[in-house]
């Protein structure tokens, strides 16, 4: 077996495999090395949304150019499970409809489809809807969902079909560097593949990596429930994001199954993915309240993940101080709608250095402020 890589990836979820995928496709030779399984971290864990309505312009034009990645994959007769299903981010005060029209006003100039619409506008939107109180929503038509198992399974495949490697169960032990650039990387088991390039997407891990060539990132994993119902005939309801206290987000898959999860308050930091019996029940009456119809759907499964979080509450991207050692971290519970985008970003800009767009905001050693509304 070839030892000789120009890039190494370490971390097999949806930034690792787009990335190996993007940069596979500009003639690099790249290994990807993932400890478990691929998906095995946060994309295997989420609930496969993908919105493009943000508040910042950096990260409306990532999204936007994921979801027209996501759909290129669905083109090109590889089976994602892509659908345009739309998000509504509903409004039941004064403060949240100047948030989300300020943030509409921002995300028209980039050409996305969403608006502010009213109660019977949505109820006519999503006829399930229970819109009590509901003051107007953001809707965007164009948001959409995915499979995160197929679309990470596409992104690999292709790697594998432009001569790239990727090999399961090798965990990363150390990564050597002489005179501030990287050698090589060794595995747990020993093994030892060189490169001039490592590309850290380990996800919750990333930490973990970053420590291996003496370096430190803002990046706190915090655990997040999810559940996932049986399914049901497909009846369009669009990822409903409720910002009340006691509200959530889900949304019905395109196989039937109605999936989603809270933002816990107070968080619960670290990588403990254990799941509760009170989420279960408060998730439930949370999905029920919006649309009662589902209020006799049985939970199939209820699990825990883990965002990656930073203080502003955008990734960390680009080349560090280590000549030769990139970053792609710190997703905050969006690696997955953003991820295409990313990884394709990161191809360019380590085979061009250069972005795409304008990533300054996003990139390592910023100033990493505080997170905004709807970040």
């Amino acid at each position: 077996m070839n030892r000789n890589y120009d890039i190494i990836i370490i971390g097999g979820g949806i930034i690792g495999t787009a990335s190996a995928y993007y940069l596979s496709g500009r003639g690099m030779k790249v290994l990807l090395l993932e400890k478990n399984f691929l998906t095995a971290g946060s994309t295997g864990r989420c609930i496969s949304g993908v919105r493009q309505q943000f508040s910042s312009p950096t990260t409306i034009q990532l999204a936007m150019t994921s979801v027209r990645l996501f759909k290129i994959l669905q083109d090109e007769n590889v089976d994602i499970e892509w659908k345009n299903s739309g998000y509504l981010f509903l409004a039941y005060s004064e403060d949240i409809v100047r948030m989300l029209k300020k943030n509409i006003t921002i995300q028209q100039q980039y050409g996305l489809d969403v608006s502010f619409i009213t109660p019977e506008a949505c109820k006519k939107q999503v006829p399930l809807l229970n819109a009590d109180n509901l003051i107007g929503a953001a809707w965007c038509g164009s948001d959409g969902q995915a499979n995160p198992f197929l679309t990470v399974k596409a992104y690999a495949d292709g790697t594998t079909k432009n001569g790239g490697t990727i090999l399961i169960g090798e965990e990363v032990s150390a990564i050597k560097t002489a005179a501030n650039r990287i050698e090589s990387v060794t595995t747990t088991g020993g093994e030892v593949y060189s490169a001039p390039a490592v590309l850290n997407a380990a996800g919750p891990w990333a930490e973990c990596v970053n420590q291996m060539v003496g370096l430190s990132m803002p990046l706190e994993p915090e655990r997040h429930e999810a559940l996932i119902t049986e399914g049901v005939e497909y009846c369009s309801i669009p990822m409903l994001v409720d910002y009340r206290p006691d509200g959530g987000y889900f949304m019905q898959r395109v196989t039937g199954q109605f999936i989603g999860c809270f933002t816990p308050k107070p968080n619960i930091p670290g990588r403990n993915i254990d799941s509760s019996l009170d989420f279960l029940a408060d998730m439930s009456s949370r999905m029920v309240r919006l649309v009662p119809a589902i209020q006799h759907l049985a939970v199939l499964r209820q699990w825990a993940g883990s965002y990656t979080m930073t203080p502003d509450g955008s990734p960390i991207l680009g080349q560090t101080e280590i000549d030769g050692f990139y970053c792609a971290v710190g997703m905050n519970g969006h690696g997955f709608m953003l991820g295409p985008a990313i990884g394709q970003a990161m191809a360019q800009y380590i085979t061009e250095k250069q972005w795409p767009i304008p990533l300054a905001e996003l990139e390592y050693g910023r100033n990493y402020g505080k997170k905004e509304d709807m970040a």
